[in-house]
């Protein structure tokens, strides 16, 4: 599918709860969230008929999220149902490591292709005020049985806070020395809770640059492409800078999302949303063709951080 802006939108993004074993600070509000009633979040039959139309209509990559999708039951059913869709050539899932232990070699055995793992900090006690529960811990085991299970390559996520893990950058590129693993460090956004942080808490991705100036930059990819890619001298992994504020990606952008309420959103940042719960494999296929096609040409993020949408990212999918 190319959308009005010659862009070819091959991705998508499926959030399947809402729901959240950890309170990240920038996520969700510390008491927590009210839990919907089943019959308000999509069930995964439904997910399964968005994926199937999906790619009938040219997406080739299919990404689960949340909240936190591992605390869904019955995932992994869904996942090996969706990794034998005609037409898609990459499923993977995004997580906080928690429960991957537990469920790794299960979703490798199901069809998935690999994870992308969120991790802030390398600090146990600062890994646990920023998620306010949460051990370090458990996601390094989870870390291990995605190597074991061949959910390869990893990506660590880390979103880069300033005056939190800052310090820690060095440390994050430094992992990527011996494993081949790639560390994601992603500019924090103004999104619901975090949208009224301090100013001092948004710091651009040039700050990896500045501290760890032994990094070489890897050719561009292009179209789809969200990360200026990076790499220590003989490092077997790399580093992506995804910079969604001091250097947006909307010219290159590829993907839709699916929020766990059934609404499809065309743009992270936006607050226009086309309901597809209930919806026919026909008025499916309508619905998605139009929201692809009324994806805006980038978001308004800048200098004074407006952004459109007031859902929490657990609201969202990450």
């Amino acid at each position: 599918m190319i959308d009005n802006f010659g862009r070819k939108i091959n991705y998508l993004r499926v959030s399947v709860t809402d729901l959240c074993n950890l309170r990240c600070s920038y996520c969700m509000p510390e008491q927590g969230i009210d839990k919907k009633e089943h019959k308000d979040i999509m069930s995964l039959e439904e997910i399964e008929e968005i994926i199937r139309v999906s790619a009938k209509l040219g997406i080739s990559k299919v990404r689960i999220t949340g909240g936190e999708p591992l605390v869904r039951k019955g995932l992994v059913p869904m996942i090996k149902n969706v990794s034998g869709i005609d037409g898609l050539k990459e499923l993977t899932l995004t997580t906080n490591g928690i429960l991957l232990k537990d469920y790794a070699d299960s979703l490798k055995k199901a069809g998935l292709n690999r994870v992308n793992i969120s991790l802030d900090t390398l600090d146990r006690e600062k890994y646990k005020k920023i998620t306010r529960c949460g051990k370090l811990d458990d996601v390094l085991e989870g870390i291990r049985a995605a190597k074991e299970a061949r959910l390869l390559p990893i990506k660590i996520n880390v979103v880069l806070i300033g005056g939190f893990n800052d310090d820690e950058i060095e440390d994050f590129v430094n992992l990527t020395i011996k494993d081949d693993i790639e560390v994601r460090f992603i500019e924090l956004m103004p999104l619901g809770e975090a949208s009224s942080w301090p100013e001092e808490s948004f710091i651009s991705n040039e700050e990896v640059i500045n501290k760890v100036s032994r990094l070489i930059p890897m050719p561009f990819k292009g179209h789809g492409t969200v990360a200026r890619m990076y790499k220590l001298p003989d490092s077997k992994g790399k580093v992506g800078l995804i910079s969604p504020v001091s250097s947006h990606f909307c010219t290159y952008c590829n993907r839709v999302r699916i929020t766990p309420d059934g609404k499809l959103k065309s743009c992270l940042h936006s607050s226009q949303e086309i309901n597809l719960k209930g919806a026919n494999t026909r008025e499916l296929e309508r619905l998605l063709i139009e929201g692809m096609m009324s994806k805006p040409s980038k978001h308004n993020i800048g200098a004074f951080h407006s952004t459109q949408t007031h859902r929490n990212m657990n609201e969202i999918g990450g």
